[in-house]
């Protein structure tokens, strides 16, 4: 995707720059239609002057002639046509979560996968587990998660007992609604539980209540209306009550523009934070996990997008944060690196000594095309995944 950048004709000055992401793009003409979206937003990142240009390098510009899109075109057709024979035969996509239980610095103090081996939660195959949020409660531990069932492309809250040895049963649903659900941010507050799951078809964001831990939820409060918020996540910083969340109305993507709001309380009222959005980018912009404080800063996993949708995670250090300004400095990507299960990387949280991570799988819907796939390339994502074993050492 290009960078788009608004500059000073006059002194040559770099006002604001932002990369449109291509995610959910499926021609050239919706990738075109995603950076003439975005294109609007830098103006207006530009015009509003609150925002530091990103240093980033000015690729060459250039022509582009009918016969390089031809060309472009001719050169993914494989690719498309491998895609839809992939999705004939697999469920996709197929994410699966991943978990350790790590004394002292995890992936975000060491920017790294390495150390203590990654475990898969097995699941059904017909049903994925992703954007994991492991929670310490009474000394126990859970985790929370997407439950989605591919046959009718809905997704419900689920929550996994774990322990010292991993999961303690299987995942049971809390949490459903007439829309899809993921995402599900459980903290607590004022001596209470409470989840703000990501609810963007219903163009809200919800808070629930849990009454009582962990297998019922109420629906407290809605603190958004008239939003497609992705992945909202609340965090309390200087007296203030923030939710960062990727935001569209309607058409662009929903990977690359950040919005941020903020409240006195947590029940509200919400603001829009008057640079909405605040960044264009489709390699930093949306939210990979919980808000952290580490030595009187804040770090944010985020979303790399870069090369497609959950290709990797960033660790973004916020640098500047008010109800004016916001500024951040991506310190770290994680990619996916040999021996990690999968070719994806997607939400990562940590709660106490259990840390946790999604990647993408290979779910055949035929069990002979799974035993046939693991003969074929040696590998046993399929059966893994289906009897929880271990993974390799990352």
């Amino acid at each position: 995707m290009p960078l788009i950048t608004v500059k000073d004709v006059n002194t040559g000055e770099i006002l604001a720059q932002g990369t449109a992401s291509g995610d959910n793009a499926r021609t050239v003409v919706e990738a075109l239609e995603n950076v003439l979206v975005r294109t609007l937003d830098v103006i207006d990142l530009a015009l509003d002057g609150s925002a530091p240009p990103a240093p980033r390098p000015m690729p060459a510009a250039h022509a582009a002639r009918l016969r390089d899109v031809v060309a472009f075109e001719v050169k993914t057709l494989p690719y498309v046509i491998a895609r839809r024979l992939y999705h004939l035969c697999c469920y996709a996509p197929h994410w699966r979560t991943c978990w350790r239980h790590v004394d002292g610095p995890g992936v975000l103090e060491t920017g790294s996968l390495a150390g203590t081996p990654w475990n898969i939660v097995p699941d059904p195959g017909f049903q994925f587990y992703a954007d994991p949020f492991p929670f310490v409660h009474d000394g126990s531990e859970w985790v929370f998660v997407e439950a989605l069932d591919h046959r009718i492309q809905k997704a419900v809250i689920s929550v996994i007992p774990f322990g010292s040895d991993g999961p303690r049963g299987t995942a049971r649903t809390v949490l459903q609604e007439d829309w899809h659900l993921s995402y599900p941010g459980v903290f607590h507050h004022r001596g209470e539980i409470w989840m703000v799951p990501e609810s963007e078809q219903s163009g809200t964001v919800r808070l629930y209540r849990a009454d009582p831990f962990p297998d019922h939820w109420t629906y407290e409060a809605t603190l958004l209306e008239g939003v497609e918020a992705s992945d909202p996540t609340i965090f309390h910083h200087d007296g203030t009550y923030w939710m960062t969340a990727t935001t569209r109305s309607g058409s662009g993507s929903w990977s690359d523009a950040l919005s941020i709001f903020f409240a006195s309380d947590l029940l509200g009222p919400w603001e829009a934070h008057p640079g909405n959005p605040v960044l264009i980018d489709q390699a930093a912009a949306r939210p990979a996990g919980a808000v952290v404080a580490r030595g009187g800063q804040l770090f944010r996993p985020v979303q790399d997008c870069t090369n497609g949708y959950g290709t990797g995670i960033g660790l973004a250090e916020i640098t500047r944060l008010d109800r004016e300004h916001f500024a951040q400095t991506v310190r770290t990507v994680l990619r996916p690196m040999r021996g990690w299960p999968g070719k994806r990387l997607h939400t990562l949280n940590r709660a106490g000594r259990l840390e946790c991570i999604d990647g993408s799988a290979h779910s055949p819907r035929s069990r002979l095309l799974g035993r046939w796939l693991e003969d074929w390339s040696g590998r046993r994502d399929a059966a893994g995944m289906a009897r929880g074993v271990p993974t390799p050492r990352a």
